[in-house]
């Protein structure tokens, strides 16, 4: 009798431990279920916004790219919209013509280029300096650096002027021809700036290498200093080798930013030949006067072949150098 008892209290508790485990594994489906849902929801949303920012930077691109390939009927065609029904090359040649593009696209790459090594060399010694040496008043003109970084440099552009308009070292200049000289329509201004850590953007470019060379242990250069290098030879066969990530990434900032600069080149008056930037604002009015066209609507369309034939170098090198470029960014001064 005591047997028959125990045997379905036995049953029972093991249906209910069953029951148990039935209940959990239907809560842990659930939550899983609830977490796949959330997990998804949070990627839709990520790409929706990712899709919108991509949308807003690369649309007005797109439109420019596509509007270079169309056609007079194209043009006046309320149909056609991105895809062109009849495309033509023909506001490619005589953009290209009127830009004289590859004599003024090489001059430009030449003067972006020069600068971009300049800019370089001097700015990671200075970055290097400020992250290895202590010197009277190392705050106060790190400090200066970071307000080079602050201010636009619309609020300097008298001071630059005046100052390059009459060029002049200590009066040395004054004293042995007789008066100043003035360096505007050249681009000599560009390179003295650039040679004393003033020129374009170079108070990030500092910055980023102050940050990277910070982080870079001190015992590389002990250990150069023990085998008996300089100071000199440590900096450029060790400590400049070691920071190629920050070179990479200031690299490609400085060219693309002295490629596409117009403040600067209309402030010191540099010629178009120099500067295919300043040169693509004159097409339409070159088009309009030698072509004698005159519709605005198909003016622009040469513009827009014109821009686009202005970005392609810069393309081909972000293409060329992004694996470098992205490394650079995250192990640079301008994250973290």
């Amino acid at each position: 009798m005591n047997k028959q008892k125990i045997i379905p209290s036995v049953n029972s508790i093991r249906a209910g431990i069953q029951a148990m485990k039935d209940d959990t594994q239907f809560t842990n489906d659930r939550l899983r279920w609830i977490s796949n849902a959330k997990g998804f929801v949070i990627t839709m949303f990520r790409l929706a916004i990712i899709l919108g920012i991509c949308y807003v930077i690369l649309g007005p691109v797109i439109g420019i790219i596509s509007s270079s390939f169309f056609s007079d009927a194209d043009s006046y065609n309320p149909m056609v919209y991105l895809i062109p029904q009849e495309p033509t090359l023909h506001r490619y040649k005589l953009a290209a013509q009127y830009l004289w593009y590859w004599k003024t696209m090489g001059s430009s790459l030449l003067y972006s280029a020069t600068l971009m090594i300049l800019q370089v060399v001097m700015c990671s010694m200075v970055g290097y300096g400020f992250a290895r040496f202590n010197f009277p008043f190392k705050k106060v003109l790190f400090a200066c650096v970071v307000v080079m970084i602050v201010i636009p440099t619309n609020t300097i552009m008298l001071p630059l002027y005046t100052t390059f308009t009459r060029f002049d070292v200590f009066g040395i200049i004054q004293a042995a021809t007789g008066s100043p000289v003035n360096l505007m329509s050249t681009p000599v201004p560009m390179y003295i700036l650039t040679a004393f850590c003033c020129g374009l953007r170079s108070g990030l470019y500092i910055y980023i290498f102050n940050q990277f060379f910070r982080g870079l242990p001190k015992e590389i250069e002990e250990a150069a200093f023990v085998d008996g290098a300089g100071t000199l030879y440590t900096y450029f066969r060790i400590m400049l080798v070691n920071a190629l990530p920050s070179v990479i990434t200031v690299a490609i900032f400085s060219m693309v930013w002295q490629y596409n600069d117009t403040f600067y080149a209309n402030l010191f008056l540099i010629k178009e030949e120099i500067i295919i930037s300043k040169r693509i604002s004159s097409i339409t009015g070159s088009i309009s006067n030698i072509e004698k066209i005159l519709d605005p609507n198909i003016l622009e369309l040469y513009l827009d072949a014109g821009i686009v034939l202005v970005m392609l170098p810069i393309i081909i090198i972000y293409v060329a150098l992004q694996k470098q470029f992205i490394e650079g960014v995250e192990r640079s001064g301008i994250v973290g």
